[in-house]
């Protein structure tokens, strides 16, 4: 009897060990978790956005171009899925999440959550550059902050049209320049295609929103994300620009608003119907490559059935060990 008391509190003890080095959860609710998580990742893509055309613009190209602004973007996105990726899916735009919403990857009931993130990620980043670079801005500009002219700094923080481009070929450019964004994600993502490798993620979505930049940024600055667009917009009107950040280009501030969740949709939905849909079905070979997709794929199941039973091993082997030591000592003697 004693023996198998000692088993127990053998068993009792191990137990304990092993769920010690369990990591310890500190939010368990998933809201808040996604909540923090996506205005995080925001934040960090903004930061390095916003803070390249700020350097750009007050260096008066001293201190970098255009293609710094391109890369300061891709880069701050590859970070921003680095940050979030794995907790929110560092959406980081708007155009993102209602399209996901739109296609049953994402519940409408977690969208105003995101958008609420993104805009709070976007107008802390927005406070912050203006914070960093108040005093390069205001020796840019004399102190007299202005939105359009060849001093103006409002496009610092949101996109303005070109003086030639007209509403409704700005409205164009955003639907098409979202609708590549969210094609192009869905082809990434896409496990029966051909995806990013795992781990290079970040720095495929951060080298297609560079992409972007560098062929679709001439018109109005590739703004596709409304919420990037108008949170520091906003800031933009309560830290002394005014009223005009909502005037300029003809009332332009409502183009990517709207533009981005339309082409987001139509570009998913193309790739959807034109590729997605037509994928054989896993029972149906086709010239052998079904086979060679079951065998790429092997490791991705036996790694994902092993991450989801790892804090159950040392569970399963205590139990184990527990039982054969109560078997042993209860078994009768021959």
């Amino acid at each position: 009897m004693k023996d198998l008391e000692k088993a127990l509190e053998l068993g009792v003890s191990q137990q304990k060990r092993f769920n010690a080095t369990q990591p310890k959860v500190w939010l368990r609710n998933e809201c808040v978790r996604v909540g923090l998580a996506e205005t995080l990742c925001t934040y960090v893509m903004m930061v390095f956005g916003l803070g390249s055309v700020a350097q750009v613009v007050t260096g008066q190209g001293a201190f970098g171009e255009y293609l710094s602004i391109n890369l300061g973007f891709g880069l701050g996105v590859a970070m921003g899925v680095h940050v979030g990726g794995k907790v929110s899916g560092a959406h980081m735009n708007a155009a993102v999440s209602f399209t996901m919403c739109m296609f049953g990857r994402l519940g409408w009931k977690m969208l105003p959550l995101y958008i609420f993130a993104q805009l709070l990620g976007s107008f802390l980043a927005a406070g912050t550059i203006y914070g960093v670079y108040y005093d390069a801005i205001h020796e840019y500009c004399g102190g007299n902050l202005t939105v359009t002219g060849e001093l103006a700094t409002a496009g610092i923080f949101a996109t303005y049209p070109a003086p030639y481009l007209s509403l409704m070929g700005g409205f164009i450019d955003q639907v098409l320049g979202t609708a590549l964004l969210l094609l192009c994600l869905m082809a990434l993502s896409d496990q029966r295609n051909k995806p990013a490798a795992a781990g290079t993620e970040p720095i495929a979505v951060g080298l297609l929103v560079l992409l972007i930049g560098i062929s679709m940024g001439r018109n109005s600055g590739y703004a596709i994300n409304p919420t990037r667009d108008i949170a520091p917009r906003l800031f933009t009107a309560v830290a002394g620009w005014g009223m005009d950040v909502f005037r300029a280009g003809n009332g332009w501030w409502w183009v990517p608003l709207v533009g981005p969740p339309i082409g987001g949709v139509l570009g998913a939905g193309l790739y959807k119907v034109l590729v997605e849909m037509h994928h054989p079905h896993v029972s149906e070979p086709v010239d052998g490559l079904m086979e060679e997709f079951d065998e790429e794929a092997a490791p991705l199941k036996k790694k994902k059935i092993i991450c989801a039973n790892t804090w159950a091993i040392p569970d399963l082997l205590l139990d184990n060990m527990l039982s054969l030591s109560i078997a042993k000592l209860t078994k009768p003697d021959p």
